[in-house]
């Protein structure tokens, strides 16, 4: 059964809070109700106390659907990561989230204004043993608190092109899931149709976002970084962009895929209404679901 969520950075932006300042959690959760939505994921206005946030989420009858972590398993071992994940660990229980959402992010340069999209950190060859062990420590560690590890492909991470995901995945086990993330799969060459059909038994995630092609290649070809390319609105939501949803979305029909579609797309609000873009990639959506 698919289950329709949405994430907050359309409205307000981890990665960049200056897009966004000044939004409230009451909007961004009035919104998602009203739109429609099942669930919410966590973003940077949430309360990490989970005796805090399971009522506001209950009042607007919304299910708290997970939440990102940034690993370090490449600057430290696995019991440090899983000491690190713990507090997040324990507010999505605390809250019946069932998706931990990680990447490794000790080496990124997403968050780098000053660092290009188009130079992202490399794995070297003989560093991926390791990285899987440590990320199939974290992941067993993860499903023993009743949850499930979703790695996320991401821009700027040293999991970002379709090599990437082929030695991540051939490193780890079944424990180490993955969100499939359509608009960072666009850009970083991973054919997310493929990935599904070849490895259904991993897809325990999906962040459906639109791309905008030719803006993408402006910001590669002006050496701008990935903050810059948010900015100038390389994503949007589905149905506004460049990327076919129909065969993903026949994909995870054929492999009974069950759990949640999260629409999203970091954007600036003050050009991209939240509540308008986050109304219609839905829609766009539950339209090619219907078929």
């Amino acid at each position: 059964m698919i289950r329709w969520g949405v994430s907050p950075i359309g409205w307000a932006n981890d990665d960049l809070p200056a897009l966004g300042a000044g939004t409230t959690l009451d909007t961004i959760l009035s919104d998602a109700r009203d739109i429609g939505f099942a669930g919410v994921e966590l973003g940077h206005l949430f309360p990490r106390d989970p005796a805090i946030l399971a009522p506001i989420m209950a009042a607007y009858g919304l299910a708290t659907i997970g939440g990102w972590h940034g690993m370090r398993l490449l600057a430290h071992d696995a019991d440090a990561e899983i000491a690190a994940i713990t507090p997040h660990l324990d507010l999505l229980s605390g809250v019946g989230a069932g998706i931990v959402i990680v990447a490794e992010t000790s080496n990124a340069v997403h968050v780098d204004p000053s660092h290009p999209l188009a130079s992202p950190p490399r794995l070297a060859e003989a560093d991926w043993p390791d990285f899987g062990r440590r990320l199939d420590q974290v992941a067993a560690h993860v499903a023993a608190r009743g949850m499930r590890l979703a790695y996320h492909h991401h821009l700027g991470t040293v999991v970002e092109t379709a090599a990437d995901l082929d030695r991540l995945l051939a490193n780890t086990g079944p424990a180490v899931g993955l969100t499939i993330d359509t608009g960072h799969a666009r850009y970083g060459g991973i054919d997310p149709v493929a990935v599904v059909r070849a490895r259904p038994e991993r897809i325990v995630h999906v962040h459906a976002k639109d791309v905008r092609a030719d803006r993408h290649a402006a910001i590669l070809r002006g050496g701008g970084s990935f903050l810059d390319g948010v900015g100038a609105g390389i994503f949007t939501t589905p149905g506004d962009g460049d990327y076919d949803f129909a065969p993903l979305v026949a994909a995870l029909q054929i492999i009974d895929y069950s759990g949640w579609i999260v629409i999203e797309a970091e954007q600036d609000p003050a050009l991209a209404n939240p509540r308008t873009y986050a109304a219609s990639g839905l829609a766009a959506m539950q339209e090619l679901a219907q078929r």
